[in-house]
């Protein structure tokens, strides 16, 4: 993991450090990697709940709505800004900001160039409107079991297809192959 101290000035003066040249981490990054790594588990639990019963076509309306409530309550007892983001956005909320778009295209060049899509993540200090704000994100790497709604167009089901073209018009979110980047969660807390 690096862990990239920004100031106003943006890239000239970026320093990147190697995790493993600090003693440990700051301990904001461990309280952010904490709060980014409870929510997935959670989602993941309802979405295995939910297929049980009604099938892959079935949790998708769960995955729109239990979604953005578990991120909306991880933010509320920990004080993080908390939300999901993708390049190939199925839900128009999920759309990334500037930092949040170059942090996933780094995330896809590091995996492309053989790391481990599990591991990736990135914290930074940056200042935003005069303050600094920490950020931080981990890569959401897609599984087996998400293929189901993510994978490619031809092996998707009838059900789950006309399920997306419903609630998603402009879906973006197929395609996928297991161990690539779905996404990623992301994190912030203003100082």
């Amino acid at each position: 993991m690096k862990v990239r101290l920004k100031t106003a000035r943006a890239v000239a003066l970026t320093w990147l450090v190697p995790a493993l040249a600090l003693a440990a981490d700051p301990p904001w990054i461990d309280e952010a990697r904490s709060v980014a790594t409870s929510v997935p588990p959670k989602l993941l639990s309802i979405l295995t709940a939910e297929i049980a019963k009604g099938g892959p076509e079935g949790a998708i309306a769960v995955c729109r709505d239990e979604a953005p409530k578990l991120a909306k309550a991880a933010s509320e007892t920990t004080g993080w800004k908390v939300r999901r983001v993708s390049l190939r956005n199925r839900n128009p909320k999920a759309v990334p900001d500037a930092w949040e778009r170059a942090t996933l295209e780094e995330f896809d060049r590091r995996a492309a160039a053989g790391a481990n899509p599990a591991s990736l993540e990135l914290a930074e200090a940056v200042q935003e409107d005069g303050r600094t704000v920490w950020r931080y994100m981990r890569a959401l790497p897609v599984q087996e079991f998400c293929l189901n709604c993510h994978g490619m167009p031809d092996r998707l089901s009838p059900a789950v297809k006309e399920r997306l073209r419903e609630l998603y018009p402009d879906d973006q979110g197929v395609g996928y192959s297991v161990g690539q980047i779905r996404g990623a969660m992301t994190i912030s807390k203003p100082q």
